[in-house]
Formats: C-alpha cells, structure tokens, sequence
C-alpha cells in the first residue's frame, strides 16, 4: 500500500511467470512479492550488495508461520525448482536459516539454506497438475532463513550466480523495462524517511513546495522508528515546532514505546496534503546531466513497480548518501589522518584521531531486548553464534552494542556486519539462559534492521570539523544549533582483545554551544543536491557531535526551508547562499511561528 497524501494507492504484486514456447515452461518468482508472507519480512537493506530484497523467517529462535502465495503451473508434469539463498552461518552444524518449499501437496526432497554465500541452492524435482498451485516457504529454526527468488522449470537448467545475469533475468521475467515507466513531477524530491527527511519534507511543504519523501520501510522515522528503536537526542534550535512532530520520548533503547512516537509522527506527516509519500519505495539510482540531478528511480520493495522521481531540487536524507554517489557527488569516508584538520585530542591518541588516515568509521548496532516471562521459556543452542559470542552472556542489548572495524565497510558489508551482530545477540542470550535462574527469560524483540552511525559523508562547500566546535566558531549561515558533547566510539577488544568485537566504548569531549553552517548541507559539485542527516558534510570527528536525531531532523527543516526559497528565486543552493542569505536567515529564525 502506497499512502500518498490523504489518498491511498494499491500496489498490484504479480508472480512472474515466463512460458516460452516449445516444451520449456520456466515460472520465476521473487519471493518478496507472495501473496502472504506469513512470519517472514521483507528485508531490503542490502540490494546494493546481493541484488534484490529478500524474505527472511525473522523468528528469535522460534519457526514463523509459512510464506504462500498462488502460481499457476502452465502444464502438467515434472518441475525442477531452485531457490536463490544463501547459509549465513556457514560450518559444522546445521544451518541456521534451514527451510523448506512445498509446491502443492508435495515438499521438495532437499531443504534449504545450505549455500555458502547467495546463490542457487537445487531443492529438487516434484509432479504438479496444471493449473493453480500453492507456493510455500515453510521456516525451520526461527533463525533468520532467507529466500531470494525461486526458479521452476520442466527442465534441469541451473541459473546463473553473475549480477548481470540476475538483472537480465529478471527484467526477462518480469517483463520490466529498465526505465520506470511512469514519471512523476515534483518541486523537492527527498530521499530517506528519517527525521531528517520527515524535517525537510515539513518546511518545505510549509512554504508550499509540492513534496515527494521515499522511504524503504513500511514506517517514518529511520534510527527512531519502531522498527529500530533508538530515543532521539539533541536539541530542537530554531525548529522546535516541527522536530516535536517527530522526535521520540527519552525511552529505553529498545522500547516498544518506540510504538507511540510512531504513530504521531505518521499522523503529522500524512496531515500535508502536498507531501507524498512513497513508503516501501527504494531508490535505485540518479540521472543526472551537467552535474545536476535530473530524476531519481525508485522500486517497490514488494512489487517491484518503478517510478521516475523529477524535480528541480532533491534532498539525500539517506544516511549513507546514496543519491549524492549515483549523482557522481564528493563525498568521504573513513578517519582522515590528524594533519588534515588538526583534530587530535591528547588523552585518547589515535583511538581518536589516527595518525594514518583509515576506513574505520562509527559503528551500526543491532538493538534487542528481554522480558520475564510468566511461564518456563526455552531457548534452542546456537553453535553457529559461538564463535562470535565466546563466553559473553547478556539479558539485553544497550547502545554499546556496535561492530567498529576498518575491515568492515559499512556499505559494502552491510548484510555480514548486521549478520555478525545477530550471532553476538543469540550466543549471549544463550549463554545467560544457561545461568540459574533465568528459566523465565524470554528473548521479546530483535531489530533485523541495523542502525547506522556512519558511512559515507558528502562533501559541501563547508566541511564541518570538530575544531568548530572545540573552538565556538561562528557562522553567518548558521542554521543548526547544538550544545551535545562530542561522542565518538572505538571497539572494546581495540585495546584488550580478550574482549567481543561487537561491543565499543564511548569516548566524551564537553562541548561548548556550537554552530553548523548552511554551507555544509548542499554539494559541493552536485548543483542541486542538498543532504542531511549523518551523510552531511563533516569530518568523521565532527561528526560525533552532531549525528543524533534532533540535530539532524535541524538540519532536515534547514534545507526544507532552504529548497523553499531556491525554488521561488530559480537558483542554486550555492547561490542562496551567495545572494540571498539574508531571507534566508530570516526564514530559518521565524520557523518556530505558527
């Protein structure tokens, strides 16, 4: 379901079905689009590295109701199926992710989640009738098994692993061209359903800017959302009146009060009759020409529809940049090297600021949480998780629970580090069920989304340093305003690797009031590319300071406001800076005025 300003939009979800002339009938269905998925979720976070959203049995150790959905069997006879999946926790043990396919009446002979990293794992040949059939993906741990697409064919043709392939075939499948078919004009596209692209998303429709916000998840909100569950923190600035329509409570990290703020933050959203929102939508890519962005596409997570976004202006509100690098943006990532900006702080070294520069960034954290329960609760062995947990027992998971590495890219690794995090939360959990005592335990809610910190930093004309705020510099463009200490991680086997790797430790430097400029919320290179959010232009210290959710949704209504008068004077938002700053400046001041 599409919500698209008070309206509300039905998506279709086909199976794709080929039947090729001859005796070769082929049916491919991309298991995301069943008709019921029962206990499994969508999990699109990683289509950038394996290719396509996925169904996962996300059950805490208990089996999820069966995925179904209807196909139709073009002829009768004997059919070959093939899912493409992958064992997450591959070694001596019987695969965490092990499920079964039912075709009809009939489960095919081999179960799956048995293939070292994704790619098509043979379940074996079943006799159908023609005509209608059930379709079902059936868990058997409760641990996390995943389900790509299925191939069915009445002959052994085994697919191909290669990216390209998979995008031919599906496309061939589909009958999808490449192009969306449909365009849609807007005047600010802004990408990410995070506080920061709820703020933009706000102010800019507040100064009557018609409004498209893509969003890959079925709920607002990013990092907050209760899906994640992180309490926002900050201060509001000079937009107090919009960031109360979307911040959180200072709940536990993990809490289902998560829940409540959810749900004013969609009602306030849903209230603006010139903001759509396209929710379950994934942006797949930016056309740009002479370094301005034309248009961006975005795909249905379940269906597969795809649109074409236009706009004079478009926001990355995304976290990990992603619109700001298919437009070809600068951006960083990783520890730049102390010379570069002087950042060093004495008392923590190079934990703080390397002397080399490196690909260390802050960490993502996997949140989770327990409850006792009022009967005896079991909890299956995890030996799969052992080689990761140790002996490390836990009863819930905090903040600290963060992979921090440089062999650990938090793009191009997503999935594993996510992965890594979830064998850290089982084999502690398992570990503490074992103690006396904790017979009552129950493991009550894992998140399967990771929440991110860091990764890439687009590059604006400002790169806002943690000297700016160690030394109180003032800006005339000062649009977001913090006093939080500066807060930044390393791992916790860092200096003692007899500790786990997926914990970290907080290092605090006390901050005076400090100032961002406008200056570092637009693209240096990308003429009409603002961003905020924790991929603004900063410096990976700088950072620590500003990354939380208040201070960022600041920055969110600082460009909403800022697109909003880029379009009213048909300029750039390098030239709203150079000549019209100063209503500008009165703008973001008056914001909190109803």
């Amino acid at each position: 379901m599409l919500i698209s300003g008070n309206s509300v939009r039905l998506i279709l979800i086909p199976v794709l079905l080929l039947m090729l002339s001859g005796c070769h009938k082929e049916i491919f269905v991309e298991c995301e689009s069943f008709d019921n998925r029962g206990g499994w979720v969508v999990d699109p976070q990683f289509v950038e590295q394996m290719g396509s959203p996925y169904l996962m049995a996300h059950g805490m150790g208990e089996p999820v109701e069966n995925a179904t959905s209807n196909i139709q069997i073009p002829s009768g006879g004997n059919y070959h199926v093939w899912a493409r999946t992958t064992d997450w926790a591959p070694g001596n043990w019987s695969p965490p992710g092990e499920f079964n396919i039912w075709l009809g009446e009939e489960k095919l002979p081999k179960s799956m989640g048995h293939y070292k990293g994704w790619g098509w794992n043979y379940a074996g040949k079943v006799k159908v009738k023609r005509g209608p059939v059930l379709l079902q993906l059936e868990d058997l741990t409760g641990f996390n098994g995943r389900c790509d697409a299925l191939y069915i064919s009445n002959k052994y043709r085994t697919p191909t692993n290669q990216q390209d392939y998979l995008v031919d075939m599906r496309n061939r499948f589909s009958g999808y061209e490449e192009k969306p078919g449909e365009t849609l004009a807007f005047d600010l596209v802004v990408v990410g359903g995070g506080i920061a692209g709820c703020g933009a998303s706000i102010a800019a429709a507040e100064q009557g800017m018609k409004v498209a916000l893509i969003h890959d998840r079925p709920v607002l909100g990013g990092n907050a959302s209760s899906e994640i569950r992180v309490h926002t923190l900050g201060i509001y600035g000079h937009f107090e009146r919009i960031l109360k329509m979307l911040d959180t409570e200072h709940y536990p990290n993990g809490s289902p009060a998560a829940l409540v703020d959810e749900r004013k933050r969609h009602k306030h959203m849903e209230s603006y009759s010139n903001i759509s929102l396209y929710l379950n939508y994934r942006a797949f890519h930016a056309n740009t020409e002479d370094q301005v962005i034309t248009s961006v596409d975005a795909r249905h997570t379940s269906s597969g529809d795809k649109i074409r976004f236009s706009a004079p202006y478009f926001a990355d509100c995304t976290g990990d940049g992603w619109i700001g690098y298919w437009a070809g943006a600068e951006f960083n990532y990783g520890r730049e090297p102390d010379t570069l900006y002087g950042e060093s702080w004495e008392q923590y070294g190079e934990l703080w600021s390397p002397e080399r520069e490196d690909q260390q960034v802050l960490g993502a954290s996997v949140l989770w949480r327990t409850m006792e329960a009022d009967t005896v609760c079991e909890f299956p062995e995890v030996p799969w998780a052992m080689e990761v947990a140790g002996r490390y027992a836990a009863r819930k998971g905090t903040w600290n629970w963060e992979l921090i590495s440089d062999r650990w890219h938090q793009v191009d690794h997503a999935e594993q580090i996510r992965d890594h995090m979830l064998k850290a939360i089982y084999g502690s959990f398992y570990n503490e069920k074992r103690k006396p005592g904790a017979d009552h335990l129950k493991l009550e809610w894992v998140s399967y989304l990771l929440g991110k910190r860091e990764s890439r930093r687009l590059v604006g004309d400002y790169i806002y340093t943690f000297n700016d705020m160690r030394e109180s510099r003032t800006f005339p463009d000062a649009v977001v305003h913090e006093i939080r200490e500066v807060d930044v991680h390393y791992s916790q086997n860092k200096l003692d690797d007899s500790k786990p790797d997926f914990l970290s430790e907080a290092m605090y430097f006390p901050a005076e009031p400090y100032q961002i400029p406008y200056r570092s919320l637009y693209s240096k290179n990308i003429g009409n590319l603002f961003m905020a959010g924790r991929c603004f232009s900063c410096s990976h210290v700088g950072l620590g300071g500003p990354r939380v959710m208040r201070t960022t949704g600041q920055m969110g209504a600082a460009v909403g406001y800022a697109a909003s008068l880029c379009n009213t004077h048909q300029c750039s938002p390098r030239d709203l800076y150079e000549k019209h700053l100063s209503e500008y400046m009165d703008l973001v001041l008056t914001s909190n005025q109803d």
